[in-house]
């Protein structure tokens, strides 16, 4: 669906974006995570058309940014972070005056708005005027301006910037709904945004994609493998090691604590084969009491971290 390769801007003697490249395929959410001032913004507006690229180049489909542009803007939706309404316009006046402006035809728009108004949750404020919205409502009707057209990909931008909890979870599952026949592209500095949002997410770092995997590939091969938590109680810490650490999948392990009868492990793993089902056989077949069993992966956060962090 989309093809990025090679993408450079120059802001003078500044370079923002330094030769991404990225695919985006259609049905996916694609979150483009990093630190302010990484560069997202300036892709994302490279990508509709609103900024030239310095060098690279950007295919929508069987079009070239560089030699279709218009044909290109035509299959996008965009939101910017801030979303460019008309505040003095009451919704339902200023959906329909978008509807005219991307080509809906007349006889169909009315039920474009209507469509729109049930997907973004709008419906209840059609007749109000924009400026008395909350800022969670302002960016659903920015959000249904930029589906007016059906495109084929959805651009986002910092879509939840500035909401409170309630609203980013309602725009999350708005922008899911979405995901599932278009092509979405957001940006994003929450993570937990993006890892509950996207399908995949391309991490960007001083202008460069440092990363690009689905969050939980991402999480396993950089936190080095899944850990196991474990908790027993009437068990010894030597025994438990003994027992334990020789098994398929287990790359280490370690105790954390060890309170009388009480042992706290961590088991790291391996990518594979998966340890569980065995440890748990193995657990059963002594007189431990097993009082926790659960796994944990390398939060994204972390990743986040070590990926963007100065050198």
């Amino acid at each position: 669906m989309i093809h990025i390769e090679g993408l450079t801007k120059y802001f003078g003697d500044v370079c923002a974006v330094d030769g991404i490249s990225l695919i985006a395929r259609q049905g996916e959410i694609l979150g483009l995570l990093g630190p302010n001032g990484a560069g997202k913004t300036t892709t994302l507006r490279m990508l509709t058309g609103f900024l030239r690229p310095t060098a690279g180049s950007i295919r929508v489909k069987e079009h070239r940014i560089e030699e279709q542009p218009l044909a290109i803007k035509a299959m996008l939706g965009y939101l910017p972070e801030s979303a460019p309404l008309y505040h003095d316009m009451l919704v339902y006046d200023y959906l329909r005056y978008v509807a005219a402006i991307r080509g809906v035809a007349p006889d169909r728009r009315s039920e474009r708005i209507r469509g729109l108004g049930d997907l973004c949750g709008i419906n209840e404020v059609m007749h109000q005027t924009i400026s008395a919205l909350s800022k969670g409502y302002k960016q659903r009707v920015g959000l249904a301006h930029a589906m007016m057209a059906d495109p084929d990909v959805l651009v986002l931008d910092e879509p939840t910037s500035g909401l409170d909890p309630n609203q980013i979870v309602e725009i999350r599952e708005i922008i899911k709904r979405i995901g599932r026949e278009k092509t979405v592209i957001f940006s994003t500095h929450i993570l937990s945004e993006a890892e509950a949002t996207c399908d995949r997410v391309a991490i960007i770092h001083r202008g460069k994609i440092v990363a690009d995997s689905k969050t939980a590939e991402l999480k396993e091969r950089l936190g080095g493998g899944s850990r196991i938590l474990i908790t027993l109680d009437q068990a010894d810490a030597a025994q438990v090691s003994r027992e334990l650490g020789v098994l398929a999948g287990v790359a280490r392990l370690e105790v954390l604590e060890q309170e009388g009868p009480l042992v706290r492990i961590a088991i790291i793993c391996t990518p594979a084969p998966d340890p569980r089902p065995e440890l748990y056989r193995r657990i059963k077949q002594t007189d431990w009491v097993l009082l926790d069993f659960h796994q944990d992966t390398q939060s994204l956060e972390a990743v986040f971290r070590e990926l963007t962090k100065e050198s």
